[in-house]
């Protein structure tokens, strides 16, 4: 039988937190759109007001336009940002190369599972639909409708089922694995934005949720 925690009621996402740097961040609520701007200021990062065990995540997602070396832009999971044990889910857009796309999930700080996969398209040149599906034995990736990773919990093995924020930032990774993993900044076509919208969270799994960081 299908996990019922794949397949719940989904509704648009109505608030959320800004991490960092507000002022590269819009966000209208009315037209379920959200904007993130990397230029000299750096980037900046926002995410749900209220974490969720389980459920469909969904947004349409336009990356930013020019040369991106360097940039990672995303949409993810996770149980708390910059908490070494968390745990997270990620679609996660590698400046270098718009069309691929990097998946992978954590377990308690721990990942290295991530898989490449080929769009079909340049992931900034229109609006396509990512998809998260999580539940307590399985995680499904989509775009456009189309499952691209499926995994299932096996017997003894560690899998995601922390509460867990819906996340998203743009961020230069120059400095990972020496520039190999996303490039190296270039920055010649700033600012860079990424748009956001017709984003949707579960409905009934929300967790009161009294951190703020």
């Amino acid at each position: 039988m299908a996990d019922p925690a794949l397949h719940p009621e989904t509704q648009p996402l109505k608030q959320i937190a800004i991490d960092y740097t507000p002022e590269a961040c819009t966000h209208c609520p009315n037209s379920n759109t959200i904007t993130l701007t990397f230029d000299h200021r750096g980037g900046a990062r926002w995410r749900t007001t209220t974490r969720f065990l389980y459920g469909t995540f969904s947004a349409l997602i336009q990356c930013p336009t020019g040369n991106t070396d360097g940039l990672n832009f995303n949409l993810y999971l996770s149980s708390l940002e910059g908490d070494k044990s968390q745990d997270e889910i990620d679609f996660e857009f590698l400046g270098k190369d718009k069309t691929i796309v990097q998946t992978n999930y954590y377990t308690t700080g721990t990942g290295n599972r991530e898989s490449i996969h080929q769009l079909g398209f340049d992931c900034s040149d229109g609006f396509h639909e990512y998809v998260i599906k999580w539940g307590p034995g399985e995680i499904v990736w989509l775009i456009d409708g189309k499952v691209v990773r499926k995994v299932e919990r096996k017997e003894g093995e560690d899998f995601p089922e922390k509460p867990m924020f819906l996340y998203s930032s743009v961020w230069d990774a120059s400095y990972i694995d020496e520039g190999r993993w996303t490039g190296k900044s270039v920055g010649c076509d700033a600012p860079y934005v990424c748009v956001y919208k017709d984003i949707h969270v579960p409905t009934g799994t929300a967790l009161e949720c009294s951190c703020d960081s």
